[in-house]
């Protein structure tokens, strides 16, 4: 049996790392494209894959990449843009699934699984509205597509329970905007498992997949359980929807965006479905909670 080579932009950060190597350990070739990787990037790719650096918006290097592929999978994303005018979200949602479409196309390398978010298309925010688009070009590509549309990812190294783990380690009392807004927090393991078992299924072609965890928690849930999870007693304190929007303001000028305004855009739409792609693919949703401790270990 011939073996699959699947081409992964975005291989090297979270999920990708995850789903990298998921799949080695089903036997798969896989090459990771990035546009840079550091040295502590570099150390955690999955021993087996290859990792090609270049210009993922290039449509020929990506042409050049996939010319024996089988597959491609899209996991390129990032939480904050530079500035708030949506344009970055734009290139690297929009401006990097046209290119590999094209890229695609031209190769003719038909089957595409790509990473999307819940509420993709929906709201104000930039972030969610490039997603949207992103999905739209998607559907229109003639490709062998399928889309994933996750809440937020818990996991080792996530950037939710560890990125409220760094802010509580010093504050005994945390402030927090959009402290209502709900969530179906989705283990990173059941969004690999989804992503593998849809390349290996036929009847994924042309579906989109949300995938969201057993349990609805608010963002004042999540935070109070990131304190938990360390034995901290925390107080979390939900601010007025003018202070919150407040609170994104000045956070937009804070080094790394702990929040962003696009951020506190996205917050006025709860992140949950009921609709359950993990079934729909033959996983059974983790709880998260329980995962809390393995969470922790790897912030």
């Amino acid at each position: 049996m011939t073996q699959r080579h699947v081409v992964i932009l975005g291989g090297t950060g979270f999920v990708g790392r995850h789903l990298v190597a998921r799949l080695l350990s089903g036997g798969d070739r896989i090459t990771v494209l990035s546009r840079g990787v550091d040295a502590r990037k570099r150390a955690m790719k999955p021993q087996g894959a290859s990792l090609i650096e270049g210009d993922v918006s290039d449509a020929d290097f990506l042409a050049a990449v996939l010319d024996d592929a089988d597959a491609a999978i899209n996991l390129v994303g990032i939480l904050n843009e530079k500035g708030d005018n949506g344009r970055g979200f734009e290139h690297v949602f929009v401006g990097i699934t046209d290119a590999l479409i094209e890229a695609m196309t031209r190769m003719g390398v038909r089957r595409l699984l790509q990473m999307s978010a819940l509420n993709a298309g929906r709201g104000d925010s930039h972030y969610l509205q490039s997603r949207g688009r992103a999905e739209q070009h998607v559907r229109a590509s003639g490709l062998d597509w399928t889309l994933f549309r996750p809440s937020v990812i818990a996991g080792p190294g996530d950037g939710l329970f560890c990125r409220f783990d760094g802010l509580l380690k010093f504050a005994p009392a945390l402030p927090i905007g959009g402290a209502g807004a709900r969530f179906q927090p989705v283990w990173v393991g059941d969004v690999v498992d989804a992503f593998a078992k849809a390349l290996d299924e036929p009847r994924s072609i042309g579906q989109s997949y949300d995938l969201v965890g057993p349990d609805v928690l608010t963002l004042k849930q999540i935070v109070k359980l990131a304190a938990r999870g360390r034995g901290r007693h925390r107080i979390v304190i939900g601010l007025p929807p003018a202070l919150g929007k407040l609170q994104a303001e000045i956070g937009e000028w804070l080094p790394g965006k702990p929040i962003s305004r696009d951020n506190w855009r996205s917050l006025q739409l709860d992140s949950v479905s009921l609709e359950d792609g993990l079934r729909r693919l033959g996983v059974t949703p983790t709880a998260v909670e329980p995962k809390l401790a393995e969470i922790l270990a790897g912030c």
